[in-house]
């Protein structure tokens, strides 16, 4: 085997076999082929794509780069969900203490930013003292007192994955159908959770931008996901707007603490309760009823105590960025456009996210939305705060949301159907 043949045959359109697929993962893997030329084999699955056996092999051999989990010891059904990446999608953050409050075993392994999308890690990494490393032990300890861990995948766990998940973020690979459902399935299914609901994004905020690719890719990962006997369902969600009103690391965990004591933006809070409902249900938990436990207060319990089992201070002051720039509405009228993308790439450009992989990121920087469309808003009055610590970066971020990212229509025009609010959160599903 050479890497250059296998770049070769999918530069060329050809199809791996498995061999070649087995080789190139378990070399990658172990150092022997570079950064680079991962880069040039991801760019050309990404240009032409893989038949569906290439991916389950493609998976298969992510998975068997490492090691795989066993919660069967625990006396809760165990339930994964994971999210294709959007703006403003925190909704990890209040489900996972939910879904374990009504009884059900949650083993989150999540990631950071990639590209414009948030990372649910670099959120939870803003809470002081918390942190995403955790050894098997200390996740199955967790699980078993709390009911609820997030936590980044161990160094045994896909370490194939791990390597190319980075590189994808620096390469401008992220979008490959392929890759994501490789990325994703193969982490999910190493981790051993028992069931799994996929949340797939659709619209100019996800990485698929039309609801055939969403199906496509869903169809796949719900097939990679029964083939290795984890029961899976997947939802195709709306991101041609931003989740909710914050777009960040900080402002998107003080909005789930919102939504965990009560309130916080209906969307999200409509979300966080379909994917519990998907997820309890998946568990052979249906008669659970997850809007009672936000109601009672338990899913903020749980919260609190899978924060603290995680060196967090739930009571801590979350971080604040030093610098804010006001965007007034430019005219009177209603919402019509607020572009998830668009958001997505100011909060990036602010220091939400990385651009390259060995970069941090600002804790307090983000975009704060003060109207959704549909919503009424006046000239002159405030319709987006952008938070930074380096106001440098206001200028590029400003970029981001010009042009057509925001359109603001005429009273008038929104009854006539030019300023209709956007389509409901849950467009489809796939089980």
């Amino acid at each position: 085997m050479d890497v250059i043949s296998i770049i070769r045959t999918k530069r060329d359109g050809g199809a791996l076999s498995d061999a070649q697929i087995d080789w190139v993962v378990a070399a990658y893997t172990a150092g022997e082929v570079a950064d680079e030329q991962m880069s040039a084999l991801a760019m050309a699955i990404l240009l032409n794509g893989m038949e569906r056996r290439e991916i389950a092999r493609w998976t298969a051999a992510m998975i068997a780069s490492g090691e795989r989990m066993d919660f069967r010891a625990l006396s809760r059904p165990t339930v994964d969900k994971h999210s294709t990446g959007g703006v403003g999608d925190k909704i990890t953050l209040p489900l996972a203490p939910l879904v374990a409050a009504c009884g059900a075993a949650v083993p989150q392994l999540s990631g950071r930013g990639l590209g414009h999308t948030g990372g649910t890690l670099d959120k939870l990494e803003s809470i002081p003292g918390w942190r995403a490393g955790l050894d098997n032990a200390e996740m199955l300890r967790v699980l078993d007192e709390v009911g609820a861990v997030v936590c980044a995948a161990g160094e045994g766990l896909a370490p194939a994955d791990r390597k190319l998940y980075a590189l994808r973020d620096v390469t401008g690979t992220v979008e490959s159908l392929p890759l994501i459902a490789s990325s994703i399935m193969s982490k999910k299914i190493a981790e051993g959770t028992g069931s799994l609901v996929l949340d797939v994004k659709v619209g100019s905020g996800a990485f698929m931008k039309t609801l055939d690719d969403a199906r496509a890719l869903a169809e796949t990962m719900v097939g990679l996901g029964t083939d290795h006997g984890v029961r899976t369902v997947a939802l195709l969600t709306d991101m041609s707007t931003p989740l909710g009103r914050t777009a960040g690391n900080a402002l998107e965990v003080a909005e789930s603490v919102e939504v965990l004591a009560g309130g916080g933006p209906r969307d999200v809070v409509d979300l966080t309760l379909a994917l519990a409902r998907e997820m309890l249900d998946a568990a052979g938990l249906p008669d659970a009823d997850p809007e009672r436990a936000l109601a009672d207060g338990s899913a903020m319990d749980h919260w609190r105590r899978m924060i603290a089992a995680q060196g967090g201070d739930p009571d801590a002051p979350l971080p604040t960025a030093r610098e804010r720039h006001v965007v007034p509405a430019p005219a009177s009228g209603v919402l019509a456009t607020l572009d998830a993308y668009a958001v997505g790439l100011a909060a990036w450009r602010l220091g939400a996210g990385r651009a390259r992989k060995e970069e941090g990121v600002q804790a307090a920087a983000g975009v704060e939305l003060h109207a959704k469309p549909g919503e009424s808003v006046v000239e002159g009055a405030p319709l987006v705060t952008l938070h930074t610590d380096t106001p440098e970066r206001f200028e590029a971020a400003l970029e981001a949301l010009a042009g057509e990212a925001i359109r603001v229509v005429p009273a008038d025009a929104a009854d006539d159907g030019t300023g209709t609010p956007p389509p409901p959160t849950v467009l489809d599903r796939i089980a």
